[in-house]
């Protein structure tokens, strides 16, 4: 067979495989979360259903299908219920773009950084949707949140990776992650004599992400002991299970994202022991280790007010990110200065 007849099967084989990659993370993503919350809280956590609790994400699978989705009156029903599918669809497209390693990528585009970023404000489009077209008091006050929350602090991200692309040169994401082969200290997170404040780009970003995907401290959106369960008060069985795989959805893409941006991607720390499934290995340990920092953050640290958070972006995260553009395009320069 051609080239070209292989070329849709093997993109569907891929296209399969991040679904089910996508389902196994958002199941045993909540089983972690709630165990390390049990942890955290000196409690056992979910230890019933399976041994130390395995199954219970099935259980609650199960539990969530068996329910019929219910469509409340006065409510848009249309916008109701393309919501859940719309947040679901750009972690999908996004992570279809991903690099897990050399040759492990469903497809890779020259432009794929701006791909992902384009695909990733429709996410914030769906929660309004699904926010507004619900007709509850709560879930309208959630979707205004959602809107003036996503745009405070897609400025500073944005910032942050105008940055990254001052330094590389490149929105192809394979060649983003090759320019940092070698050790450890070729990461972008650490290429101080580029930007002395790289360490603090990363943490812009990485605040920025959590913020982008309504995560404690920054989950104003739903915010349960204020507006009950926010954009998604009136959903119930899948209507609200989809919203909750497409939240940890956008967490893997988000780590995904930071670990290609900032931690080498698939390369090695040592400079070696980075081809074939090697890869994909390194590629895997650095996002869960962001992962488990985003779980470690929600249950350590109190949820900020809703004026915090955006004070927190207008009058700090903007001012520094645009400090540490100007910073990066200056030390860029100076050498041609002394030429």
């Amino acid at each position: 067979m051609s080239f070209l007849a292989l070329e849709p099967i093997r993109v569907l084989l891929y296209l399969v495989g991040i679904c089910a990659f996508v389902g196994g993370n958002a199941a045993y993503l909540v089983l972690a979360e709630r165990k390390g919350a049990g942890r955290i809280q000196r409690r056992p956590g979910p230890n019933e259903a399976g041994w130390a609790g395995i199954l219970q994400p099935l259980a609650d699978g199960i539990k969530l299908l068996a329910k019929q989705v219910m469509v409340p009156p006065g409510t848009d029903a249309l916008l109701f219920r393309a919501a859940p599918l719309m947040v679901m669809a750009p972690p999908l497209m996004c992570l279809a773009t991903i690099p897990f390693g050399d040759t492990v990528v469903a497809r890779n585009l020259n432009i794929g950084l701006l791909f992902v970023f384009s695909f990733g404000s429709i996410n914030v489009m769906a929660l309004m949707l699904g926010g507004w077209a619900s007709r509850n008091k709560y879930s309208i006050i959630s979707a205004a949140r959602v809107v003036s929350q996503n745009v405070a602090y897609e400025i500073p991200m944005l910032l942050v990776v105008i940055t990254l692309l001052m330094i590389t040169g490149t929105m192809d994401l394979n060649e983003i992650i090759k320019q940092q082969a070698g050790w450890f200290w070729n990461w972008n997170v650490l290429k101080i004599w580029v930007n002395p404040l790289m360490p603090v780009t990363f943490v812009i970003f990485f605040t920025c992400m959590l913020a982008e995907t309504n995560r404690a401290p920054f989950d104003m959106a739903e915010a349960e002991s204020e507006l009950v369960a926010g954009a998604f008060t009136e959903y119930g069985g899948m209507g609200f299970g989809v919203f909750f795989m497409a939240e940890y959805a956008n967490i893997v893409v988000g780590c995904c994202l930071a670990t290609i941006l900032f931690f080498g991607g698939w390369q090695s720390p040592f400079g070696a022991l980075s081809d074939g499934l090697w890869g994909p290995i390194w590629f895997l340990g650095k996002t869960y280790a962001l992962i488990f920092t985003v779980i470690w953050i929600r249950w350590t640290f109190p949820r900020t007010q809703f004026y915090s958070l955006l004070n927190l972006s207008w009058k700090i995260l903007i001012p520094l990110s645009l400090f540490t553009l100007l910073l990066t395009g200056a030390m860029m320069k100076l050498p041609l200065l002394f030429k």
